[in-house]
Parts: structure tokens; sequence; C-alpha cells
């Protein structure tokens, strides 16, 4: 377990594809006085060690954030497992012992994600942990045996079960619940669900527009 000194890394995953949105980057959108991207660093950087960016194609496209940008290691857009699995690799290379990860789309997460994640994992071998929120009336994705609403893509990862992570990619898995429960992975609990809020759809980005200058 991380000591609070002892940050873990950032990986902002951005390697989806959009569709709903007509193709490309989500988080180079217009919010506010900047991107989403701007946003999402802003609360992520204060809480952890360092950061990168899992994209694919051309890296230069995020020069100007200043990060790392990890391509996915498998190829075919296998879903966000492997953007951690990417920052998982980078991390390991850094020498820390795990990584948070956030979505590139989703800029109001809370400020006390990391800590809250890492409070949950107390006592854990390996730090597993996901972000869950209450379920909603119309809340049926990711769902947890307590009826909560998992998001899959804010969790608290651990660099000892990279391989792992790998070898069950290489093997099909897909899904991010399969793999965290196999490992006992854990939940931590957000009372505000708006939290993770994300930009799928136009309508959500003029919902986020009119929140970012609230």
């Amino acid at each position: 377990m991380n000591a609070p000194h002892d940050k873990p890394l950032g990986v902002i995953l951005a390697g989806g594809q959009a569709t709903r949105m007509g193709g490309g980057d989500k988080g180079l959108l217009a919010l506010g006085q900047g991107v989403i991207l701007d946003h999402v660093i802003a609360r992520l950087g204060p809480q952890v060690g360092a950061m990168a960016l899992n994209a694919n194609g051309d890296p230069a496209r995020f020069a100007a954030f200043g990060l790392p940008v990890l391509p996915d290691p498998i190829a075919g857009y296998p879903g966000p497992l492997v953007g951690v699995l990417a920052g998982l690799d980078w991390a390991a290379g850094q020498g820390a012992r795990a990584i948070v990860s956030v979505a590139a789309d989703t800029p109001f997460f809370p400020r006390d994600l990391v800590a809250r994640l890492q409070e949950e994992a107390e006592g854990m071998a390996h730090p597993l942990v996901l972000a869950a929120t209450p379920r909603g009336d119309e809340d049926t994705k990711s769902m947890s045996r307590g009826g909560q609403v998992r998001h899959p893509t804010f969790g608290l990862w651990p660099v000892a079960l990279r391989h792992d992570l790998r070898s069950a990619l290489e093997g099909g898995l897909r899904k991010v619940v399969i793999w965290t429960e196999k490992h006992g992975g854990r939940e931590a609990l957000f009372d505000d669900g708006d939290a993770f809020f994300n930009v799928n759809t136009p309508e959500d980005l003029a919902r986020a527009q009119r929140r970012a200058w609230a």
C-alpha cells in the first residue's frame, strides 16, 4: 500500500474512439477557458506523483500538455483495461507501485479521488479499487453485487499484477470487473453520482459547459 507521501502515478485514459461524438479526441473539446483535458489534469495533478496520457495515433496532438503519451500495448482497442496496462508498464519503469486511472472525458471527478481509493485499499496486498456511486433508477451499467454503479475507468491499480493483466487481455478478456473481482478488488463509494459524469454526446458537452461556467 502506498504511504501518503508515496503517491501513485496518474494515468488519463484517452484511448476510446468517441464514436458518439463523431470521432476524434473528446479530451480536446473546448470546455470553459480550455479543453476537457485541462480540467482533468488540473484535478488529477495534485493527487498523484506524476501523470501520463494513454492515447493512440500521433502523440504530437497532445504536445501542449507536456505529458508522456502511452499507446495501447495491445492492438484493436480492446477496452479501457489495455490503457490501464499501458499505465502499469510505464509506472513499472518509474519504480512506482500503483497507478490511479481517470477518464479523459470526465472533467468533474472528485478532488479526493486518490485519497478515497487508497483508504479503501488499506490492508490489501495488491491495492485494487474501483470508484462507485449509489445506483440511480436509470442506472443499469457496471452494477456491483451491492447495487452500486461501478466506474471502471476510475481505479487504483497495482503494478505487481501487470503481467497477469497482460495475459488476461491477450486471452480475450474485455470486461474490467471480471478481472478485478478475480483479484478481490474492492469499491470506494462516492455519494455524488454526478462527479463521474462524462461527455459522450453533444448534449453532454453542453451540460458540461453550463457546469464549467457556473
